[in-house]
């Protein structure tokens, strides 16, 4: 059963890495790969010293930062609520409408994002107009001051309902006396959630949490290049689309390796320093 999984990474993620050596080489695609010259670290430095990798660095830290202080806690959230709906028909039809954002492409996201928020003939618009509003509306889309708030607030409204999954299946195992018990002693709603239901969800928020930290650069290629356009680049910018730009546009392979590379080895890091942490805050959280 274990074979299929095993033969995908083997062949899609453990497979390419000799591709590595090319953030190392002056990579020549006549040249191939192995026959390319050697270059060291060349490739690192003129990387580190680009002022749009520098942009795309600092922008990828900034959402991501957001990501982690909006987006993490929205399903942890959220599965509480959903947890302390009472009729169980209707509890149902919430989580089938919360999952049901994270089967839609964020092509299809954005072609909604830009029906709705469209200066010119977006819903938005349309209801200002209708009000007498109409030239107070911005173009929020290309607009460098809320495109982080939209990047954000679409992240939260696609996955926050997927997410819930493992969080509901955990308050499950929770044992119900524990509730009892605390309805007993007088505690209020309020109380037994922190008290009982988010103590049952602490080991699967640590290991959620250290999953993301490790993911912190990788902030959503398709949904960043779905939705910025020329006018945020200055603030839309990404590693991803940095990178995809620099091999696909650029044909600059070897430092688009270079920042993948950088990428990984980050990623890397801040996962080893998360659980390294988690152990030391608590001894049953974490992985090794």
């Amino acid at each position: 059963m274990a074979l299929p999984g095993i033969l995908f990474f083997l062949v899609f993620h453990y497979g390419p890495m000799y591709g590595l050596i090319v953030a190392f080489k002056d990579y020549n695609i006549y040249q191939g790969i192995f026959s390319s010259e050697w270059v060291g670290l060349a490739n690192f430095q003129e990387l580190f010293e680009s002022s749009g990798f520098k942009r795309a660095l600092l922008n990828t830290v900034i959402i991501g930062f957001y990501q982690l202080l909006f987006v993490f806690p929205a399903p942890i959230i959220l599965s509480i609520l959903i947890n302390e709906v009472v009729h169980t028909r209707f509890k149902k039809f919430v989580q089938t409408v919360v999952y049901l954002p994270h089967f839609v492409s964020w092509i299809v996201i954005g072609g909604i994002l830009y029906a709705i928020l469209s200066p010119t003939t977006g819903i938005v618009q349309e209801v200002a107009d209708w009000f007498g509003l109409g030239d107070s509306v911005i173009n929020l889309m290309g607009s460098t001051e809320y495109f982080r708030s939209i990047l954000i607030a679409s992240s939260i409204w696609k996955e926050a309902g997927f997410g819930t999954i493992l969080y509901l299946a955990t308050i499950v195992t929770i044992d119900p006396s524990l509730y009892e018990a605390a309805k007993v002693d007088g505690a209020s709603k309020r109380r037994q959630i922190w008290h009982i239901t988010l103590p049952g969800l602490r080991t699967t928020i640590v290991i959620l949490l250290i999953f993301h930290v490790g993911n912190f650069l990788n902030v959503g290629l398709e949904q960043v290049y779905a939705l910025y356009n020329p006018a945020v680049y200055e603030v839309g910018e990404i590693l991803d689309t940095y990178l995809y730009k620099l091999a696909f546009e650029s044909a600059k392979y070897d430092l688009a390796t270079a920042s993948g590379l950088f990428k990984s080895l980050v990623g890397l890091t801040l996962v080893l320093f998360t659980n390294y942490a988690a152990k030391k805050i608590d001894r049953d959280s974490g992985f090794i």
